[in-house]
């Protein structure tokens, strides 16, 4: 499968860009040793990486992504993709590549997710319950799970959203599965 990588960045941005390390963040009230000298943003985009691939089924926990004032830009009156939303959907497709490489399944996988309907399942898990809306994050998610899949996303007949509060180890996790209609 063809993989195309892409930076919009050019020069001395791309270099001074700052890596993101996903690091498993223990489920305490105190921040963990390795986080403590990222930035804010950093602390809650790392996330441990869990994926499971079952031939009709894709769990995966990613990070938050981007709230929707930060996926967008206007330029020239025109609405983009920001640096930060074409940023998550890349760590978004790295991270499903991944899994996909990882599993005897992929291939059976990414059969049944192009045939049949399917099913998407997201469950955000925030830093605060209060700052952000449930759905702010669903179109990002999806439309970079769907890419790095190969996969249309008016497949997705249903949609099931949750929101819940971990203030230590904000996350998303997401379960697609095929549906029979």
């Amino acid at each position: 499968m063809p993989v195309r990588l892409t930076s919009y960045r050019t020069g001395a941005a791309a270099s001074s860009a700052r890596p993101i390390i996903p690091v498993a963040i223990p489920r305490t009230k105190r921040i963990h040793p390795a986080l403590a000298g990222l930035p804010t943003q950093a602390k809650h985009r790392a996330v441990a990486f869990h994926a499971a691939v079952a031939p009709d089924r894709l769990t995966i926990t990613l990070p938050v992504p981007p709230s929707i004032n930060h996926q967008y830009a206007t330029v020239n009156n025109r609405r983009l993709l920001s640096a930060e939303g074409r940023g998550y959907k890349s760590e978004v497709g790295h991270h499903v590549l991944v899994a996909l490489a990882k599993s005897p399944h992929r291939e059976t996988l990414r059969h049944t997710l192009q045939t049949n309907y399917l099913s998407l399942a997201v469950r955000f898990y925030f830093a605060s319950p209060l700052r952000r809306d449930v759905d702010s994050g669903l179109k990002i998610t999806q439309d970079a799970l769907c890419e790095a899949l190969g996969i249309n996303d008016n497949r997705v007949l249903e949609i099931h959203l949750y929101k819940a509060l971990d203030t230590t180890y904000p996350r998303i996790e997401l379960a697609l599965t095929t549906i029979t209609r």
